[in-house]
């Protein structure tokens, strides 16, 4: 279902002041872009003016740290060989030709080295993410530039103008707009740009700012090779996070396309009602080995969840619960809540148990926040009494529970009134309307 990815106006102030300082707002560099579409085929010449041959490919490092890979050298085409030519070797970098240092060279054959890629066959074409823009993107067209005597890479162009320029006459492919262009600093890219051994090349720490409905919207624009580069590089809270953001159908090819190992691990960092409805979606054998596969702790929680019915209340709710005793004191319980903050999107309250294991109160963050932190649980018990439906409960019945009393989550109980889990309002809502944007209400002001 669709998601209303809206970042905060911090995070769209931290973006825009950092393409700000980025390489392709300079105006002497933007007036030096040099289309790779319009480099290729254009001619080389040696100190003499003679003509040596045509450029192939331009090469740029891939596994270093910079946020703009340096260019290596160039790939030549010299009658029927392809040869390397070191970037130390090259006097001019123009858009319309490449002029030499010497009248006298060495063209050696091209050898794939290293964490060095080829643009024009390696990126052009492929997919990138502009984390920027948190969208996945095809480059149409890439840009160099030669900044403090180093020639690099600065930019991709993504506008249909640039594809069309490509297909053109070649006296128009030179021509850049650097009007359509987006900085390579906030560009990751994946697939199949890499030297052998080479590494991913992504934007420093531009992953890291998305939110994760925002990477759940990548993972879904990207291939299946890309979508495991992508994993690889989120951190596995991230990369949890993200699945649980992901439609239905799309988790359940994720998951089907990943080794058995990794599926079952991404799982069990996920929240357990949001991993069964990924298992739901699976044949029965496909279920039983990522459950068999997954940490014993985690497949306790979510296989439960998978006997209820995908449209009840136990099939709906989350079984990750904070519990607390009447003789705990305040103190005691907030820290409870400060070690399950990365699940804190779920736990809307404390689940206050007897001796016996059955509820006997369901205290909010509100409460616990202002009582006395060397108080007993105890002195809170009392009304509002917890909203409570059994695990049979449909949406509809839930709904309409919240809707009396006001609140914002209920808690499932069985027969004898003991906890199994918590439903939270936008669950219930997700369920209601599931074509419309999934609603997630903030619990916390970060």
């Amino acid at each position: 279902m669709a998601r209303a990815s809206v970042p905060a106006v911090s995070a769209l102030r931290a973006r825009y002041e950092q393409r700000s300082e980025r390489l392709t707002t300079l105006r002497h560099v933007r007036s030096a872009l040099v289309s790779l579409a319009g480099l290729i085929g254009r001619p080389v010449m040696n100190q003499a003016g003679e003509q040596i041959g045509q450029v192939a490919d331009v090469v740029a490092r891939w596994d270093g740290d910079q946020r703009y890979p340096p260019v290596t050298g160039l790939i030549v085409r010299v009658g029927r060989r392809r040869a390397w030519l070191p970037i130390e070797a090259v006097e001019e970098f123009r858009r319309d030709l490449i002029r030499l240092r010497t009248a006298r060279l060495d063209l050696r054959e091209v050898t794939r080295r290293h964490g060095e890629v080829e643009l024009a066959r390696d990126v052009v074409d492929h997919q990138l993410v502009d984390t920027d823009g948190a969208r996945v993107i095809r480059a149409s067209d890439l840009y160099l530039a030669r900044v403090a005597g180093v020639v690099q890479l600065v930019g991709v162009d993504v506008g249909f103008n640039s594809l069309l320029r490509r297909l053109g006459p070649a006296r128009f492919r030179s021509r850049p707009t650097p009007e359509k262009v987006i900085d390579w600093a906030s560009i990751t890219s994946f697939g199949s740009q890499r030297g052998p051994g080479g590494t991913l090349q992504a934007s420093e720490g531009g992953l890291q700012r998305l939110r994760p409905g925002e990477l759940a919207d990548l993972l879904e624009d990207l291939g299946r090779t890309e979508r495991r580069d992508l994993l690889a590089q989120l951190t596995p809270a991230q990369a949890a996070d993200a699945l649980e953001e992901m439609q239905a159908e799309e988790l359940v090819q994720l998951l089907r396309e990943s080794e058995t190992a990794d599926a079952a691990e991404l799982l069990g960092r996920m929240e357990p009602d949001e991993a069964a409805d990924g298992l739901r979606g699976l044949d029965p054998d496909e279920q039983q080995e990522l459950l068999a596969a997954m940490p014993a702790e985690a497949r306790g929680r979510v296989a439960p969840l998978l006997g209820y019915g995908e449209r009840t209340a136990g099939g709906i709710m989350t079984t990750l619960l904070v519990v607390a005793r009447p003789a705990e004191t305040i103190l005691q319980v907030r820290d409870r809540l400060r070690a399950n903050r990365e699940h804190d999107e779920d736990l809307a309250g404390v689940i206050v148990l007897g001796d016996d294991g059955r509820l006997l109160d369901d205290l909010t963050m509100t409460e616990l926040f202002l009582a006395d932190p060397g108080a007993a649980v105890d002195d809170l018990i009392g009304p509002p009494w917890p909203v409570t439906v059994t695990p049979d409960a449909d949406p509809e019945q839930i709904a309409e529970r919240l809707v009396e009393t006001r609140h914002s989550s209920v808690v499932v109980v069985d027969e004898e009134e003991r906890p199994l889990g918590r439903i939270l309002a936008d669950d219930v809502l997700d369920m209601l309307v599931p074509d419309r944007v999934r609603f997630r209400f903030p619990r916390r002001l970060s």
